[in-house]
């Protein structure tokens, strides 16, 4: 242990070159943080460029997507598509400075590896923690998201926890595939799938005369707002579900770690934002133009019965591979953290198989608790965005560039070292204020969810799909 250790800190603080962060030796390769590789075990270093995209862009197009026309909504189309860029710009900005930490910290595997550099003990826990728990919570609205798929398509064909169920049984298989590399081909699956379900809704909803849930008698127009006129609880959970469409961001740690070559993390990066952007821009307007405040939330609903159990279906895969990798990042770092400094992390051992699948397998039954428990998807979507997704996708990485740049940068003061500090000082206020208020106003709309006489009940067997 303590010449791993060492080897560790030999390797932090090197110039960062890195066509292959590690030292190769014949058949062994030893990286900063899985230690060292032979034929024998995974290759947790084997994602190429197009396989980083396709992570980032599953990672970050999933559930949350779904809920920005019903957030749209609540905003009003101008204020909704604005604080959506805002969204984009911050979040673009921590996903850059995970790539400049992980090559200026080759030991950095988590989020909880920066905490501890910045913040200590303290902070290596408090991230661990809520990495993990986001994660999981994440992986819990895909099991839901999943079990209302299932119900569309079938028509309510079984009970909702018997979907859940199936849900949670996918995750924990698939979800136990040992490495990102081999979980790349299903990421570019659930993309095109996820993507293709959300270009057959809008479509329809643009050439039908009217959204399904809106009154079928006389002449129908659209009541989309440019400015809407929310509550304060009603518009910061709004906002935080637009938060959660990008809050993929914790889950890029783990994907430039596993990288060949993590010089290229930057131009995967720009190519999955801006990516996304346009496509959340354009679901967004286009689905809410045409449906006013009768768009469903999941949207793929809002094109009647039949385009819904077509948009679902189509969508099923993509919704599957979202939960795949959702159990598989809180499940990797649990074990990582498990095994790290032990050959079983690298070698076919029964304790590495028996550690890999209590992982997965922990973190698919607490997700699927979760989303029995919690069974209102836009509730779950802005309580997980607003409690956990702000707290890793802004502050964090706003103290990582202050960390990195506050004592070389304050001799000198350059005019680019305090735009530096105000943004990144900017970044950490504007999370903290997100984190506080949307946690509260996602608990406030939980409650009078269940209290109210069409609120969801924890573990039932009603069709979660006929609001969907």
């Amino acid at each position: 242990m303590d010449t791993i250790q060492k080897t560790k800190d030999e390797l932090e603080g090197q110039p960062p070159i890195p066509l292959r962060v590690g030292e190769v030796h014949e058949d062994t390769t030893y990286d900063a943080v899985f230690g060292e590789m032979n034929e024998q075990g995974p290759n947790y270093r084997n994602v190429g460029f197009l396989g980083t995209v396709a992570l980032m862009m599953k990672t970050q197009v999933g559930l949350g997507v779904l809920s920005i026309p019903a957030a749209f909504d609540t905003l009003g189309l101008i204020p909704g598509a604005l604080c959506l860029c805002a969204a984009a710009i911050i979040t673009t900005w921590s996903d850059y400075m995970i790539g400049v930490f992980k090559l200026a910290h080759r030991t950095v595997y988590g989020i909880d590896d920066a905490g501890g550099l910045m913040f200590g003990v303290i902070g290596r826990y408090v991230l661990g923690i809520a990495f993990c728990l986001y994660w999981i919570f994440v992986a819990g609205s895909g099991m839901l998201g999943i079990s209302i798929g299932l119900n569309a398509v079938s028509t309510h064909g079984a009970c909702t926890a018997v979907f859940l169920a199936i849900a949670c049984i996918i995750g924990f298989i698939f979800g136990s595939i040992q490495t990102l590399g081999r979980l790349a081909w299903l990421a570019w699956v659930g993309v095109v799938c996820i993507v293709t379900s959300i270009l057959i809704m809008t479509i329809s909803v643009g050439v039908q005369d009217r959204p399904a849930s809106a009154p079928q008698d006389g002449v129908w127009v659209s009541d989309f707002k440019l400015i809407g006129n929310p509550s304060f609880t009603e518009a910061i959970s709004a906002v935080s579900a637009l938060v959660f469409a990008y809050a993929g961001t914790p889950g890029f740690f783990s994907i430039v770690s596993e990288m060949r070559d993590p010089r290229y993390y930057t131009r995967a990066l720009v190519i999955c934002q801006a990516s996304i952007t346009a496509l959340y821009i354009a679901i967004g307007c286009v689905v809410y133009y045409y449906c006013g405040s009768y768009v469903a939330s999941p949207a793929l609903g809002s094109a009647g019965a039949t385009m819904k159990k077509v948009s679902y279906g189509v969508a099923l895969p993509g919704l599957m591979v979202t939960t795949t990798l959702f159990v598989h990042l809180p499940g990797k770092y649990i074990f990582v953290r498990a095994l790290q400094g032990s050959r079983h992390l690298t070698e076919n051992t029964i304790i590495h198989w028996v550690t890999w699948l209590g992982c997965t397998l922990g973190v698919a039954v607490i997700a699927y608790i979760i989303a029995s428990a919690i069974p209102v998807f836009d509730n779950l979507i802005s309580l997980i965005g607003a409690l956990l997704g702000t707290l890793l996708s802004f502050q964090p990485m706003g103290c990582m560039w202050l960390y990195d740049n506050w004592t070389k940068g304050k001799a000198a003061k350059s005019k680019k070292w305090m735009f530096g500090v105000g943004w990144n000082v900017f970044v950490v206020l504007i999370g903290t204020f997100l984190m506080i208020s949307g946690t509260y106003g996602s608990i406030v709309t939980i409650i009078e969810s269940y209290n109210g006489a069409t609120g969801a009940s924890a573990w039932s067997c009603a069709d979660n799909s006929n609001s969907a």
